[in-house]
Parts: C-alpha cells; structure tokens; sequence
C-alpha cells in the first residue's frame, strides 16, 4: 500500500498521533536520523495492539521505539511503520510497595515516584534516559543494579498477538539481554517491587548518582548512550583509551573526552560519520587487543 494511502487508512483508524515521513533525527537522543514514512504515536494500550495486528496482518513492516536513547538510525530513514511507546502510555501507580507501570513511561519519572513515595531501590536506574519498556527489553542496569533486581512481573504481547502476563522468572533476564528480545515480545506495562527506605536517604543517593553521571558522561552532547556492551573481563571504555583513541574524530562523530565509551555527536553528525567512526574503534581494538566490541546501541534503517 502507497505510503499517502496508508496515512490516510491510519489516520481513518484513529490509532494515535499518526506523523508521514517524520524525521527520526527529532525521536533519537543522537539527532540522527532520515524520514519513517509513518510514525505512530498511540495513546493507550488498545491502540497500541490495534496498530500492530493491522500491521502484522497488511504484512506491513513495522518497528517499536521507546524514547530513542539507544537507537542509530540511517540516513535514509526507515520504510514503513514506526510505533513509538512514550507520552501517551506512561501512567504510573504505587500500591504499597510496588510501582506498577505502563512501558511508555520514563524511568526518570518513575524514579520520581518512587522517592516521593519513600520507596528504594529503583534509584540505579532513575538517571537512565529510556523508558519502561526498553528498560526491561535490555534488563537496563547502572551503578550495580539491573532491571532483574526489580520486577516482578510483566505485560507483554507475543507474535501471535496475545497478552502474556510473565512472571520475572519467565523472563530469562541476562546482561542487555531478556525473553522480549528472544520471542519479539512487546512490553505493555511493568510491575516493580520495592522496599520502604527513608526519603532524605533516597534523595541523597539520587543526587550523588546524578553528580556522578553528569561528571564522568558526556550528557551535554548527542549520543546514543553506552556504544558498546561490556566485553567478558574488559571495560569497553578502557580498551578504547588504552588503544589511544580518545577524542577519535570523523568530522562530527567523535569517541568522547570524557569517557571513551560513548561515541557522540558534535553537531551535524551523519549516520555514516557515526558508523564509520564505530567501525574504526572496533578494528583497533580488535587489533591492538584481539577483544571484539559489540554495539550496545541498535542500528535500524534501510
């Protein structure tokens, strides 16, 4: 189906926000990216399985977005559909000491949340700029904790279409890895289980890991967060400065100054600047130390 049609059908549907060739530089937190022919931004949970069993079933090719923090998207853009799980599907509530969340929500607003209600444990991931349900797609973690150390349960739908309710052991929980990227599972909402701490407590501890992030991360300029996984028995950050390459510049993709693990954008960078830059710090430290740095950001395009 003709892209202009197929706006036309979406918007007809009422799925949400529906944009056509909406640049993807405007939903990454690099500031990269060309034009998805549609972008669906739904505004609660039927809409959300609504879009994607029309998809699935007009073998429309489709792809879930959260808040953009991880994603490089090519110059090109992206054909097809893109459903973006944000604004619109975050609401958030606190039952005693569980925090149950739609996956749209951010994990800074949920770590608000759970320091207003005196609650700890969620504090390692409330400086991770993502939302829910990427979180749990990747078992997020900073600082010693992950996602596996919370949840208790999740909502997700499956290939076929159905809702499963997965308990955490089901989840087959594993460093940037879980069952949501095994079955292609859809992460619908999230039950966190915490423990009742002491508010100036929660606050300090928030405070120091924020201090921390601000001072050792390049949180002033574009990036798509941590480059690479952590390779078994190295940091990737560490390789990257012992292999000579900090500050590694391909015209506006560098590898940071302030820490050798994130690749950023220092202004105009391009799809390929990014990529080739990538590209280059992996076969010199393949090199130099036969270690293999595999992406930890997802590159999407056509």
């Amino acid at each position: 189906m003709e892209k202009k049609m197929l706006y036309k059908h979406f918007k007809e549907l009422d799925f949400g926000e529906i944009l056509l060739d909406e640049p993807m530089k405007n939903h990454t937190s690099f500031k990269i990216g060309g034009p998805v022919d549609i972008m669906i931004i739904p505004k609660g949970e039927e809409e959300i399985i609504e879009s994607i069993k029309f998809c699935r079933d007009n073998n429309i090719k489709y792809f879930i977005m959260g808040n953009g923090t991880n994603l490089l998207v090519k110059d090109s853009g992206i054909r097809g559909v893109v459903i973006k799980i944000g604004n619109g599907f975050n609401h958030i509530r606190v039952v005693d000491n569980r925090i149950i969340s739609q996956s749209g929500a951010l994990l800074s607003i949920v770590g608000k949340q759970a320091l207003k209600n005196s609650l700890t444990g969620f504090v390692f991931a409330s400086g991770i700029p993502g939302t829910v349900g990427g979180a749990i797609t990747m078992n997020a973690g900073a600082y010693g904790g992950e996602m596996k150390d919370i949840v208790t349960k999740v909502r997700a739908l499956d290939k076929n279409n159905n809702i499963l309710e997965l308990e955490k052991e089901q989840m087959d929980f594993r460093y940037r890895g879980s069952k949501v990227i095994d079955e292609g599972l859809i992460v619908l909402g999230v039950e966190f289980q915490l423990e009742e701490g002491n508010y100036s407590m929660i606050e300090e501890k928030m405070r120091d890991l924020a201090h921390q992030r601000k001072s050792k991360q390049p949180l002033e300029l574009p990036s798509g967060g941590s480059t690479f996984k952590r390779p078994v028995g190295y940091y990737a950050g560490k390789l990257i400065d012992d292999a000579g390459l900090r500050g590694l510049r391909f015209r506006d993709a560098q590898v940071s100054e302030k820490h050798c693990g994130f690749v950023v954008n220092r202004g105009k960078a391009t799809f390929e600047e990014v990529f080739t830059l990538i590209n280059t710090v992996q076969k010199i430290v393949r090199d130099k130390f036969g270690v293999i740095l595999e992406p930890e950001i997802k590159i999407i395009g056509d």
